[in-house]
This record gives C-alpha cells, sequence and structure tokens, in this order.
C-alpha cells in the first residue's frame, strides 16, 4: 500500500485546483505592492524568455506594469538565476538561496559528467574555485573566461555552442581536457556556490556571485535549503507527490524522497478522487475549503509555472491536446485556462500600437468564455502600453 493512502483526507480534483489557482494568485490578482511576494508564492517565474516571464507575473498581479519588474531587478530585489532544473527563473533576492542551493543536486550531474568524461576532480574543482573567485563583481561570459583562464593559467578557447541549436562560437575555457562553454561552467559553480545575473551590459548579460551582489545576503546550507524548496514547491502546488518534485527540481526521483522523508512530519497524505498524494500539514484546511467563482478565465505565457508542477498531467489538459502545449525541446506553450484546465493555446504580436491575440479553441467556447479572454486580452494591452487591439478565435 502507498504511503499516501494511510489515513489519507478525500478532497476533489476542484478542491486541488482551486487551491493551486489560488497559491498562485490566479483567482483574484494580488496588488503591485505585493510582488516579490507573489513570485515567491508561484514558486519563482521562468525566465528563459524575459518577455514570458514578464506576462506571467501580469497574469497575477492587478495594474503591473513592465517598469515594476524592471525597477524590482535594477534595486535587486528581484533576480534572475538558474534554479529548478538549471532553467532561468526570476526569485525575490531573499530567497535566492533557497531556490539555488535548493535545486543544486541538478547542478552536481554537470560534475558527475565530467568526471566520467576522465576530468579530474582536482581539475573540476579548481575551475569552480576560479570562476566563483572571477564572479566578485558583474562580469560578460568573454569576461570571465579571460579571467578564469588567467587564474588557471590556461589558454582561453572558442567553441561552438550558444545554447538551443545555436552554433555560433562562444567562450571557453579549458577543464581538464575538455573546452567548457562559460554557461555550462557557471551550471558545474552552481553545485557549490551562489550565482545570479548582474545587470545586462549592451546585449551581453552579466554574472556575479550573489554575496557580491544582493545587499545584506543571507546564504544557506544545502540541507536547508532543499527542506525549504520543498516547502515552497508544495505550497505552490500541492497535492502532489515526489515523483512531481523530482520532475519540477530537476532532481532524481531517490534525491527527492530522501529530502521529502526529512520533512515528512509537516506533510499530510490526501487523496484526489482516487489519486494518492499529500500537501503540507498547514495548508489541509485551505485545500478542503478551497473554492472560486466560475468562469475564470486567465491568460498565461510560456513556461509558466501553473504548468510546470505535475508529472501527470490529465488535471491540466486532455491528454490528446497535450502535445500542443507540452512541445518538443522543452517548450510549453502560452495557455488558456479556464477554471483551472487548458481550454486554448493563444499567441499575440505587436504592430505599431495594435495588439492582436489568436485563440485555437480545443472545442466550442460560450460567450462568457470568450469575453473573459477579450477582458484578459485588453488588461494585456494596457500592460505592454498597447491601448487598442483585437482577439481572433478559431
Amino acid at each position: 500500500m502507498s504511503a499516501y493512502q494511510v489515513n489519507s483526507s478525500q478532497v476533489s480534483w476542484e478542491q486541488a485546483v482551486s487551491f493551486r489557482l489560488e497559491r498562485h494568485h490566479l483567482i483574484e490578482r494580488a496588488q503591485k505592492k505585493s510582488l516579490l511576494a507573489v513570485v515567491h508564492d508561484m514558486s519563482g517565474a521562468q525566465a528563459q524568455l524575459n518577455s514570458a516571464a514578464h506576462i506571467s507575473l501580469w497574469s497575477r498581479i492587478e495594474g503591473l506594469q513592465i517598469k515594476d519588474i524592471e525597477e524590482s531587478l535594477m534595486k535587486r530585489r528581484l533576480v534572475k538565476a538558474a534554479c529548478m532544473r538549471r532553467t532561468l527563473f526570476l526569485v525575490p533576492a531573499a530567497d535566492l538561496a533557497t531556490f539555488v542551493r535548493g535545486s543544486a543536486r541538478r547542478a552536481e550531474k554537470g560534475i558527475r559528467w565530467a568526471r566520467g568524461k576522465g576530468v579530474s576532480d582536482r581539475a573540476i574543482e579548481a575551475s569552480i574555485d576560479a570562476a566563483l573567485e572571477a564572479l566578485d563583481e558583474p562580469r560578460t561570459r568573454p569576461e570571465i573566461a579571460e579571467r578564469v583562464s588567467r587564474i588557471l593559467g590556461v589558454i582561453k578557447r572558442e567553441v561552438h555552442g550558444g545554447g538551443w541549436g545555436s552554433r555560433r562560437k562562444v567562450a571557453a575555457v579549458p577543464v581538464g581536457h575538455i573546452a567548457f562553454p562559460i554557461v555550462d561552467l557557471l551550471h558545474l559553480a552552481g553545485a557549490r556556490g551562489v550565482v545570479c545575473y548582474g545587470p545586462d551590459r549592451g546585449n551581453e548579460p552579466t554574472f556575479v556571485r550573489a554575496d557580491a551582489w544582493i545587499p545584506n545576503w543571507r546564504d544557506q546550507s544545502q540541507e536547508d535549503a532543499e527542506d525549504q524548496i520543498l516547502r515552497t514547491y508544495l505550497h505552490a502546488h500541492g497535492p502532489s507527490t515526489a515523483a512531481d518534485f523530482a520532475l519540477w527540481s530537476g532532481m532524481s526521483l531517490t534525491e527527492a524522497r530522501e529530502i521529502w522523508g526529512r520533512i515528512q512530519a509537516e506533510i499530510v497524505p490526501v487523496e484526489v478522487e482516487g489519486w494518492p498524494a499529500a500537501v503540507l500539514r498547514k495548508d489541509m484546511k485551505a485545500l478542503e475549503q478551497s473554492e472560486f467563482q466560475r468562469p475564470l478565465v486567465r491568460l498565461v505565457p510560456y513556461f509558466d509555472s501553473f504548468l510546470l508542477g505535475h508529472k501527470e498531467r490529465h488535471h491540466l489538459v486532455d491528454v490528446k491536446h497535450q502535445p500542443k502545449i507540452f512541445r518538443p525541446q522543452g517548450w510549453i506553450s502560452p495557455a488558456v485556462l479556464v477554471d483551472g484546465r487548458v481550454a486554448a493555446t493563444w499567441k499575440h504580436s505587436v504592430e505599431g500600437n495594435h495588439l492582436r491575440v489568436s485563440v485555437e479553441g480545443f472545442q466550442p467556447m460560450t460567450r462568457r468564455i470568450m469575453a473573459g479572454i477579450r477582458a484578459e486580452a485588453h488588461t494585456l494591452g494596457r500592460f505592454l502600453g498597447i491601448q487598442t487591439g483585437d482577439v481572433l478565435f478559431s
């Protein structure tokens, strides 16, 4: 018998979805002053695409403007960093240690890979130490490569790379017999230290150690951070399983279960219409009482965190439509959420001062739902600084 089935409370999928929507601030938008709290509550805003991170926050915060996000980044209250799955997120500066150290086991995979290729531990650790030493102030990738190579006494290299299929040449540093692009070297460094993005320099991003960048920096041990990131995850995505947490965080199921076991006293089993899962004990009452008024319509962007929290996704979208949302190479499509389920995909384009939103529904929509989508599109236009626009349904 599964551990989740012992003395499990019974809840409906309606309650589970309502609980998650509320935790993600998708039932009622929060106030602008709550920006940092919202980013924390949603367990970070994925920022592989900056525009998607911005729209993800717009969908949760009333009256938000892009300048509000940029101001929080400039004042170092909000930071961008590689966290869960070693993908980029916007997270509150005060929580950066939790998100980076709490997901550092994924970075350890890079170290194991290098070992498997015959690179010595001594070479790996020396390169990580040199990278962290070089990040005492914001530096671009070429600047990091130059300084790390100088510290190690090696010759800087250039290799084909750049991510997402790019073949452009990028700065790299020899680590043993392997030339590591700087982005990969920074991933290795993420297994030992906390690194975040600094301010862009032209079209070049910069990177810096958290302790050299964030005022009143507070670090955590990896174990404390792992325990806290699991609490943060469950608060946003519960009811969930250890397998869900493993997928979301980018660690192995064995590693996820180890962390799960450390805070087991804080977790209670719950059965969602026959699906065994768990939730934080402190959230159980809120889960049982959760509800919302229908229809609830929200537009969420590429890689929205609401769509990223679970391995099994039938609660989000019918199996036959899942390939339209969860696409190859990790792409997550923009989605129209209706009562917490994906009812359509959408995209937008801007031409001058005109916003066009195109919606491709999975089934016919009621007039109320279509009106809700138009209202969302109008609010999106204001967020983007555009006053006119139209919505096309297909």
